[in-house]
C-alpha cells in the first residue's frame, strides 16, 4: 500500500465496482438500522453480533467451532483451538473499549489488542515481531515482509488513520484489514486483531454505530478459499486487486448484516 499521496484511501474509493460495493453495504447497513427491533433492543443484537464475529474469526484462524459451543462454553484456556476461540472473544470485547484511542494513537491500540488476544506475558506479545521470531498465522501463506518493512509500514498505516481521510469507511476498513494481514505484525494472532480492527474502523467511522453488522461473520460465510483469493489481490497492489478485496470485504459486511437481519427476525418473533 502506497502512502505517497494526499489520501490515497480516497483514490481507492474511485476504483471501478468500488463506490458500487460502498453503496450497496450503505443501504444494507441503513435497512437493518430500521428494523424495529433495534429500536428497543440495539444492545441484545451488538452482544449477539460479537458472539457471532468472534465465533466466525476464530473459525479462519482455524478453530471452527459451533455456535451454541462457543456460547455454552466457559474455559478456553485448553487445546489450540479453544485458545484461539478464547481470544476472538476477548477481542470482541476490547474493541469496543478502543474507539476513542484509534484515531490518536493506533500503534497503542494494535499493540493493546494483541496483548488481548495472546493472553500471556511472553516477551514477543503487545508488540510488532523482530527479526528472526517464528510467526504462526494460520490461512494466510503469503511471504512475510521483514520486521524492518512491518515497522516502516506500520508507521505508515498509523499515519493514515491519524491524518484522516475522506474514503468512505469500507475502503478504509478493507485496507486496514489488508495490510495488517500483509504484515503479520506479531508473533500470534495476527488475522485476528485484523478482522477486529477492520470492525473498529466500521464501528468508529459511524457506518456501524452499534455493532450490529459483524464482518467476520461474511468472511466466514465466503469461506476461507474466497478470503485468501480476495486477499491475493489486496497483495497484488493493483487497481483491479485491490478493487477486489474492497468489494470482498463490503460483501462481507452484508452477510453481517444479513446475519443480524435474521437475529433482529427471530427476537421480534420471540425465538430468541
Amino acid at each position: 500500500m502506497s502512502t505517497h499521496a494526499a489520501d490515497p484511501l480516497a483514490a481507492l474509493a474511485a476504483l471501478p465496482g468500488v463506490p458500487d460495493a460502498v453503496d450497496s453495504v450503505r443501504k444494507a447497513v441503513d435497512r437493518v438500522y430500521g428494523h424495529r427491533v433495534m429500536r428497543r433492543r440495539s444492545n441484545e443484537i451488538s452482544s449477539e453480533a460479537a458472539l457471532r464475529g468472534a465465533r466466525a474469526s476464530a473459525a479462519l484462524s482455524g478453530a471452527d467451532w459451533a455456535l451454541e459451543e462457543v456460547r455454552r462454553r466457559t474455559d478456553f484456556g485448553g487445546d489450540p483451538e479453544a485458545r484461539t476461540v478464547g481470544a476472538a472473544l476477548r477481542l470482541g470485547v476490547e474493541v469496543g473499549q478502543l474507539l476513542s484511542i484509534w484515531r490518536q494513537s493506533p500503534l497503542r491500540v494494535l499493540a493493546r489488542l494483541h496483548l488481548v488476544a495472546a493472553g500471556d506475558a511472553a516477551d514477543s506479545v503487545g508488540r510488532p515481531r523482530k527479526a528472526g521470531e517464528a510467526v504462526d498465522e494460520p490461512l494466510i501463506e503469503a511471504p512475510l515482509p521483514s520486521a524492518a518493512e512491518v515497522a516502516a509500514r506500520l508507521d505508515g498505516l498509523a499515519e493514515l488513520v491519524v491524518a484522516g481521510t475522506s474514503a468512505p469507511a469500507l475502503v478504509t476498513a478493507a485496507v486496514v484489514h489488508g495490510e495488517l494481514l500483509a504484515l503479520r505484525p506479531f508473533t500470534t494472532h495476527s488475522g485476528l486483531v485484523a478482522r477486529s480492527v477492520e470492525r473498529l474502523v466500521l464501528i468508529g467511522s459511524g457506518l456501524d454505530p452499534k455493532a450490529i453488522c459483524p464482518a467476520e461473520v461474511g468472511h466466514a460465510e465466503l469461506g476461507r478459499a474466497a478470503y485468501a483469493a480476495a486477499f491475493d489481490g489486496y497483495l497484488s497492489g493493483t487497481p483491479q486487486g485491490m478493487a477486489q478485496w474492497i468489494a470482498h470485504c463490503g460483501r462481507a459486511v452484508e452477510l453481517g448484516v444479513r446475519e443480524s437481519t435474521a437475529v433482529c427476525e427471530a427476537l421480534q418473533r420471540g425465538a430468541a
